[in-house]
Order: structure tokens, then sequence, then C-alpha cells
């Protein structure tokens, strides 16, 4: 058994629960200690069992809680060297306990007991990025956000995932008639920014099989999406595919700051 919950998800704070009956983990923390232990508290989960504390990157909205969670319940945190570095100097968490820093790399596998976890290289404005995948038992679920492409790379560390939680970040009309200053723009709209609806729908229909259950739109934009838009677009582009599995396929899209549904496989 594995369980997702994405606690916030958005440009503001990232936050994303994995767990199985032993292992509980994060992906970022991203979100205030308050916020994040009343996510945890929904979900009957106590903070100070957290395994581990699995960091992206080094964007604000992705480890600004880091500091104040992994000291108040001496939590590990596992992300590549140069993202520590970053961390470490970049004055937003805090002094952090080095003993709880875990070296990870890209494209090698290392277990927080009874999951795999596979960390993996992206392309986005950050020092050495990553995603993963977690899995046990034959059941996958993979974690991709912050990518500003994909490639046949990226689709392949995905592929054959139970659950997939995806960004899609923005709407491209919204975001080009937006209120956005012409380098963020830009930026956002790079390889090296961030996923639209519509490149993260072409990105799920190269990762459809039959062992597919959930997908989840995440990430998304408060001023350049909306829910409604982002699900629409991916639907459209899931049903213009013509698998036929794709009927037996959950498209969830997660709130930008309240907890979505647990979700188990």
């Amino acid at each position: 058994m594995m369980r997702i919950c994405s606690i916030a998800s958005s440009s503001s704070g990232n936050c994303i629960y994995v767990g199985s009956s032993d292992t509980h983990i994060l992906i970022d923390s991203g979100i205030s200690g308050k916020k994040l232990k009343a996510g945890l508290d929904m979900i009957g989960v106590n903070p100070e069992s957290i395994d581990g504390i699995l960091i992206t990157h080094e964007h604000s909205d992705h480890i600004k809680g880091l500091g104040v969670v992994s000291r108040k319940y001496n939590i590990p945190i596992y992300t590549s060297e140069l993202t520590w570095e970053k961390i470490t100097t970049s004055g937003l968490t805090g002094i952090i306990d080095t003993n709880l820093f875990n070296k990870i790399s890209p494209d090698c596998d290392f277990t927080i007991k009874d999951l795999i976890i596979h960390p993996f290289s992206i392309s986005h404005d950050a020092v050495q990025p990553l995603c993963y995948t977690l899995s046990k038992d034959k059941k996958k679920i993979s974690i991709a956000t912050d990518l500003g492409c994909y490639d046949s790379y990226i689709t392949e560390k995905l592929k054959n995932s139970n659950v997939l939680f995806i960004e899609s970040n923005h709407d491209i009309e919204m975001l080009k008639s937006g209120d956005y200053p012409y380098y963020l723009k830009k930026r956002i709209l790079s390889d090296k920014g961030h996923l639209s609806n519509v490149m993260s729908g072409k990105l799920i229909c190269e990762l459809l099989h039959e062992n597919l259950q959930y997908i989840i739109l995440g990430h998304l934009s408060r001023e350049n999406n909306h829910p409604d838009t982002a699900h629409e677009t991916v639907k459209a582009g899931l049903t213009a595919n013509e698998q036929m599995y794709i009927r037996n396929i959950q498209l969830i899209v997660s709130e930008r700051e309240e907890i979505t549904g647990m979700i188990t496989i």
C-alpha cells in the first residue's frame, strides 16, 4: 500500500506527503511549520513520524518552512549537494544541523525504510533541481513539477506510474495577456520555467498505460491559470488520445493552499 496527499501546491508554497504503512515522507517544505502540522494532523500523520523530507530545489516556495520543521522534529533532509549548499547560504531557512543532510544524486536509487526513491534531473532555473519517483511492491508514485520542458529522459523516468503528480502551471494565453512583467513571462515560458496546461497534457498522453489510476495536476499559477481551465485542457488532450483505459483514470486538480484528498493505491 502507498498513499499520496498534496498538502499545498502552487507558486506560493509546495508540500506533498507520500507514505506507506511504515514510512512517511514529505516532498518539499515550502509552507509554514504551522500550516504543515495542521495539514498532517488532518490526514492523521504525526509530524514526529516523518522519516525524511525530499527537496526538489532551492526556490522559496519549496523550502521556506524547511528550517523550522527540520529543527523542531529533527527530520532528515535529502537533496543534491549543490541544492543543499544553496539552501544553507540563502538565508531563507535559518541554520540547519548539517547532520540532517543526506546527499543524493540524480539516477541513483536510495531507500527510506520500505520505499525505494529514484531522483532524476529536470530542466528548471535552479542549481541542481530534482524530481522523484517512489516505489513499493510494484506500485509507483511519480512527482514532476517545476519542469521547463520534458524529453525522452523524463518520460522514461515517469513511465509505468500508478499515480502521476504533474505540473500544470499556466494557461499560455492567460500568461501572455496577464500583468506579469515581460522578463517573468519569458522565464516561465522558457525551457527552464514551467509546463503549461497544454504541455502537461501532452506529457501525460505519452505516459498513459493500463495501470495508471490517478493523474494529479499541481503547481497551478494563481494569476495565470484556473483549476477548471487546467482540468478541461488536460482532459481534452486525454480524450483525443482515444485509448480505452483512460476512462478508468481519475483526473484531479490539487488545491493551491488546501489539502487534496488522500489517494491510496
